[in-house]
């Protein structure tokens, strides 16, 4: 019998298809977690092991990205139709960076499930990306945003809309 290692009453996040509008674009802002929100993420190598799998996984493109020590926030857009779906992408970006994960010892690396949300107006675009580039300040880790080294932009995701 196979127990799960789930909190008890805790329900798993739903993973909506996304939603496709004539001439707007599909946007997902996606959060994943370190198993037990350890600080394991914000060391330049493990930075570069994700940078390298995120390009693997070429399904989906990254946008903007902020890596936190205990989570990473990031943009992303379908690059291939049909649209593969979001869980099974995150599932593996995240065994490949557990594959390749130099510190053995570290594993499990990642919470079970992971939050996503489709972003549906450009103006929300904006806003969620300040909150990710203010992250770091409010941790206490920068002073300025721009300080923080483990964020950047892998690829320009513009926001479309047709209305």
């Amino acid at each position: 019998m196979r127990v799960s290692s789930r909190e008890p009453g805790r329900q798993s996040l739903p993973h909506l298809v996304p939603l496709e509008f004539h001439n707007q674009t599909i946007l997902q802002y996606v959060t994943v977690c370190v198993d037990k929100r350890r600080p394991l993420l914000a060391r330049a190598e493990i930075v570069a092991l994700l940078l390298d799998c995120w390009d693997k996984a070429d399904h989906w493109l990254v946008g903007r990205y902020v890596i936190m020590p205990d989570h990473v926030h990031l943009f992303c857009a379908p690059a291939k139709l049909p649209v593969t779906p979001l869980k099974r992408w995150v599932r593996f970006w995240r065994a490949e960076a557990t594959r390749r994960w130099p510190y053995p010892a570290e594993k499990p690396i990642w919470q079970r499930d992971f939050f996503d949300r489709q972003l549906r107006h450009g103006e929300s675009y904006h806003q969620k990306w300040l909150y990710l580039w203010e992250n770091p300040i409010k941790d206490g880790l920068v002073i300025q945003p721009e300080d923080w080294p483990h964020q950047g932009e892998l690829n320009i995701l513009p926001w479309h809309d047709a209305t």
